[in-house]
């Protein structure tokens, strides 16, 4: 928890506010005495589940799993007309490589989560919620579980919540540690205890037909924590916060070869790449320079440090600017080719080779296929099986083209997103990188020594 003792002075703590301040402690009391569960009391007092949708809606707060879609517009396509029970489902999964946000508040405010479920349960009108957590995170599940008991015991889960009426129940399910998970309707399968295989959309969306084909929202445990911020504080005040149509704040999970790594929260665009990388993160290890980063999470697209972008400012207006100088929020990062995704940046420097790197992230796509579509299923394996080859000295250059003709005949043709999230940091390494990859097959088939010292920390 060191990271947490004292913010940087870049950093806007919402969600972190509490973590790392002296005495801070994990259970209820020390919550409360903090202000916890004021929000849901005011909430259940004022008995307008309408109204907290609403809320969430103006807020404008895009889901921090990854995908972002608007959580409001997510609430507002559940079908309540079915007359089916409505669920809540917690994405606790975490299992995307380079983020690890989410465990923070699971280890270490675990009551700000248990308040958000309960408030976000109530505006849908949920009488069950599930939290899906990553089955690494032993201690966190138990940690969880003992949180809901202290909350049951003060009647802030459970029946007839502070004598609102509402009543809801929250389990805790451990996951089995399969990547694909992360993915709403896959975790929707295993948590019906089946295989977590991803369901076919259209008919099968979870607003319609989710966990046991009701109408299902399934959020992040950052989407859940923004939620309980933004009504806490009312929508428009929230939307105040940050870029323009990417509200709030976001939570950057820097890993790899930096100086200081770890998780810093922001006001969306009030930080740029360089300013966190180097001010708050410690710039590079010594005698290195920053080569290239990931910015969102393994599954997207690398950027490159020695390139110029097309973004545009505050008032709309075009300028190119180095990829140190771009804003962290969604619209330009996505302008740059790339996306902010889970906020977790995987940082390479000049001892990377980049192929090495990508073989990495190959392998682990590879491993991860559910194996249900054969476009990811066939696709993963052979970009795995090219990309080993090559670092294995026995590639050619044609192979760089075969590597984007699988990439790009795997994105669009999935039942879910892992198919895109193994293709783009192919398509993205051979548009940023061609020439050095070429140049790592040449040298390696005549055996050259490597110039490259070190492999990304991934």
């Amino acid at each position: 928890m060191g990271h947490f003792k004292e913010p940087h002075a870049k950093e806007t703590r919402l969600i972190y506010k509490r973590i790392g301040t002296p005495g801070y402690t994990t259970d209820i009391d020390c919550y409360i005495k903090n202000g916890g569960y004021e929000t849901l009391k005011k909430a259940l007092k004022a008995g307008d589940p309408a109204s907290l949708c609403a809320e969430v809606e103006k807020a404008g707060i895009k889901g921090r799993g990854g995908a972002g879609f608007p959580a409001g517009m997510k609430w507002k396509f559940l079908d309540r007309k079915s007359g089916k029970p409505i669920y809540f489902v917690v994405n606790a999964d975490e299992s995307e490589p380079g983020t690890h946000k989410d465990r923070w508040v699971i280890y270490y405010d675990p009551h700000q989560l248990i308040e958000g479920i309960v408030l976000c349960s109530y505006a849908t009108q949920a009488k069950q919620a599930f939290i899906f957590i990553r089955g690494e995170f032993i201690h966190g599940a138990k940690i969880l579980e003992k949180a809901i008991e202290e909350a049951r015991a003060k009647n802030l889960v459970g029946e007839n919540i502070l004598g609102s009426g509402f009543s809801l129940e929250i389990v805790v399910h451990r996951g089995a540690g399969a990547y694909v998970c992360g993915e709403e309707t896959g975790l929707l399968e295993a948590l019906e205890g089946k295989r977590g295989q991803p369901r076919i959309k259209p008919p099968y969306f979870p607003a319609v037909l989710g966990l046991y084909n009701c109408p299902t929202v399934v959020n992040n445990v950052e989407t859940v924590c923004q939620c309980l911020n933004a009504i806490g504080m009312g929508g428009e005040n929230f939307a105040k916060i940050g870029a323009k149509g990417d509200a709030g704040t976001r939570i950057m999970n820097v890993s790899g070869l930096v100086a200081k790594p770890g998780v810093f929260e922001i006001a969306t665009g009030t930080v740029t790449v360089g300013e966190l990388l180097n001010d708050m993160c410690g710039g590079p290890l010594p005698g290195r320079k920053f080569k290239a980063i990931i910015p969102g999470g393994s599954s997207m697209k690398p950027l490159r440090f020695d390139e110029k972008y097309k973004i545009k400012d505050a008032d709309g207006n075009e300028k190119e600017v180095s990829l140190e100088d771009v804003p962290l929020d969604a619209a330009s990062l996505a302008a740059c080719g790339s996306s902010i995704g889970t906020g977790g940046m995987i940082v390479f420097d000049d001892s990377v080779e980049m192929i090495q790197a990508l073989a990495n992230l190959t392998a682990f796509y590879m491993h991860e296929s559910c194996g249900q579509c054969t476009p990811c299923r066939e696709g993963s394996m052979w970009m795995s099986r090219i990309t080993k080859r090559v670092c294995d000295g026995n590639g050619a250059p044609e192979d760089i083209d075969t590597l984007k003709d699988v990439a790009d005949a795997i994105c669009g043709r999935t039942i879910c997103a892992h198919g895109e999230g193994e293709a783009w940091p192919v398509q993205g390494g051979i548009a940023k990188f061609r020439d050095e990859y070429i140049e790592s097959i040449r040298r390696r088939r005549e055996g050259e020594p490597s110039p490259f010292s070190g492999y990304p920390l991934i």
